[in-house]
């Protein structure tokens, strides 16, 4: 498990990052959110040792994260480093080799790696001839080959077309299910809200939210309920303690959306609706991940 406990940063007298504090569980893929300049590039190098905290600390299983510790990270930046000019599969296998793997498994690992996410054909090209999506998936690729088990990606879905981005969503859930903690970070929130686990959003160098994906949309929903049913739904103004927001449909389909001011006023609503026919759904609806991000950093 990767803590990060009252990490604060000041560059002289502007503080990029105030008494950050999350957890990145074992097996967890954890999306780390916010608007550019929020702190998220910051906070991750800090985690990787490329910058220090002026106070705070980072931590694996409750102890001060170590030099030696971080060679078994797998950091991707959001700036590209690879070398333009090497071929893709030397670069895997080099970078695989300076974090000690043997010559064997540098070998196998960067096979595995190109295939799983598409560059196999492309192992003997050099980086600069490549597509920017394609630099994108080896830059991934770089940061995997060496088996890290703690993984901290910056946009790594940044440039990806549609099918490279369940390609490498795929990739990323294989080494989570084999219980590495993953932070990444990302623009794209309809992604992060597909993938994530648990979620971090950060605003201003704070943290404004933080938990799981599940327990946020808990805690940011509206008492608004949609029903689906077989029969008129019109009669659902009539009761108690609802207000209507939509009524559509007609014949044997058709919906409501209202809002309650209580739970038993919601019950009541699915109660009286079975008592007139079949009830085809009935549910809360739940927040978007765009909707609590804009009321967190609103």
């Amino acid at each position: 498990m990767l803590d990060i406990r009252g990490v604060t940063k000041s560059y002289g007298t502007r503080k990029v990052l105030t008494d950050v504090s999350f957890t990145v569980g074992d097996g967890r893929m954890t999306g780390f959110v916010g608007a550019n300049g929020a702190g998220k590039t910051t906070t991750m190098r800090i985690i990787l040792g490329v910058l220090s905290p002026d106070s705070g600390t980072v931590l694996i299983d409750g102890v001060p994260v170590t030099a030696s510790d971080r060679r078994r990270f797998g950091y991707m930046p959001e700036e590209r480093g690879l070398y333009p000019k090497m071929k893709v599969a030397e670069q895997l296998v080099y970078l695989a080799r300076l974090h000690g793997l043997s010559p064997a498994s540098a070998r196998r690992n960067t096979t595995d790696l190109l295939e799983r996410l598409g560059l196999d054909a492309r192992a003997g090209d050099t980086v600069e001839s490549l597509s920017l999506g394609n630099q994108q998936r080896a830059q991934i690729a770089a940061a995997l080959v060496h088996d890290p088990e703690f993984l901290v990606l910056d946009e790594p879905f940044s440039g990806l077309d549609p099918l490279a981005v369940e390609v490498v969503m795929s990739v990323l859930a294989g080494f989570a299910a084999q219980g590495a903690p993953v932070l990444f970070s990302s623009h794209q929130l309809d992604i992060v809200e597909r993938l994530c686990d648990d979620l971090v959003i950060i605003a201003d160098g704070e943290i404004r939210a933080n938990g799981s994906r599940e327990a946020l949309r808990e805690q940011h929903s509206s008492p608004r309920f949609e029903i689906r049913t077989a029969g008129d739904t019109g009669w659902i103004r009539s009761q108690p303690g609802i207000t209507v927001i939509d009524v559509a449909g007609a014949g044997d389909s058709t919906f409501a959306v209202f809002e309650a001011e209580t739970d038993a006023a919601s019950q009541a609503v699915l109660h009286h609706a079975i008592t007139l026919g079949a009830v085809h759904t009935f549910s809360q609806q739940r927040p978007s991940l765009a909707t609590i991000f804009k009321e967190v950093i609103a």
